[in-house]
C-alpha cells in the first residue's frame, strides 16, 4: 500500500493529493449518508411529538412533509428559519410553543389528506 503511494507520489504529486482528498471527502459524506440513514429509519424518529428544541428541518424529516409545508405552518413571512428551534421560533412571533405546534400539526395533517397515496391515487 505504502509503496504503491510512494509510487503514485513520485510519478504525479498533484493527482495523488486530488485522489486522497476525493477518497477522503468519499468517506465522510458515506458515513454521515449510512448515519442518516440509520438515524430516520428508526421508528423512534419518525412522527416524533414536536418539543421546543426541535427545528422545522428536523420536524419536516420527522413527519415527512415538504419543507413549504413547514413555512406556511410558521407564518414567517417569507424569513429563513433555519437554524431556529421551534421555541425561539414560537417567541419571536409573540405566541405560545403550544400554539405554534398545534398549527405545524394542523398544516401537516391537511397536508397528509390532500397527499396521494403510495399508489398514486387519493
Amino acid at each position: 500500500m505504502i509503496a504503491s503511494l510512494r509510487r503514485m507520489w513520485t510519478a504525479a504529486p498533484f493527482a495523488t493529493v486530488v485522489l486522497l482528498v476525493a477518497l477522503a471527502a468519499s468517506a465522510v459524506f458515506g458515513v454521515r449518508t449510512i448515519g442518516n440513514w440509520v438515524y430516520w429509519n428508526d421508528p423512534d424518529h419518525i412522527d416524533q411529538p414536536m418539543a421546543g428544541w426541535m427545528t422545522p428541518h428536523y420536524v419536516a424529516h420527522s413527519w415527512d412533509v415538504p419543507r413549504k409545508v413547514m413555512i406556511e405552518a410558521l407564518a414567517m413571512n417569507d424569513k429563513d428559519p433555519k437554524g431556529h428551534n421551534l421555541k425561539h421560533l414560537a417567541e419571536a412571533q409573540g405566541i405560545p410553543l403550544e400554539e405554534l405546534i398545534a398549527r405545524i400539526e394542523a398544516a401537516i395533517e391537511a397536508h397528509r389528506v390532500t397527499k396521494p397515496n403510495d399508489s398514486g391515487q387519493q
